[in-house]
């Protein structure tokens, strides 16, 4: 299964340096918030994922689950973070480190079980292929608002 994570992921690395650049007009939250967004949450849906039960999984119909993987895009300030995946403290130190455990985490994810489920709170049970796509999705989002964020400030 090969999936964007890896490439993002690499994007991603090129941030770090400028994870206190800001626009409040854009989003609220620094570029460093935003990486650390993403690592937090592709690491705590990996985690969901592994100790997952394949019996366990219910299927159910969700409306914004098919806009959002039909479009490939989440729309701009509609949720909010659940707490664990949002960030406290974090500098470029702990981003650096933060990034090269979740480029681990992620080659995880071609051994596992395919019928193994993340339980999103929106969509409900995803399992794994859709869980990857939505964690691309997701990646995207806010790789989108770290680029606007930049270029609204010329870098």
């Amino acid at each position: 299964m090969m999936n964007k994570l890896p490439k993002y992921l690499n994007n991603l690395e090129e941030k770090i340096s400028k994870y206190t650049i800001s626009n409040p007009e854009i989003s609220k939250s620094n570029v460093g918030w935003q990486i650390e967004h993403i690592l937090l949450t592709i690491n705590a849906i990996i985690e969901n994922i592994e100790k997952s039960d394949p019996q366990n999984y219910r299927w159910r119909f969700s409306l914004s689950k098919t806009m959002v993987f039909a479009l490939n895009k989440i729309p701009r300030g509609r949720a909010k973070s659940p707490k664990v995946v949002t960030p406290e403290h974090y500098d470029e130190q702990t981003l650096a480190h933060h990034l090269q455990f979740t480029k681990t985490k992620i080659r995880q994810l071609e051994n596992l079980d395919p019928n193994k489920y993340f339980n999103h709170p929106f969509f409900g049970d995803l399992k794994l292929k859709k869980a990857v796509k939505f964690l691309e999705i997701h990646t995207n989002h806010h790789m989108e608002i770290i680029n606007d964020i930049l270029k609204s400030k010329n870098i």
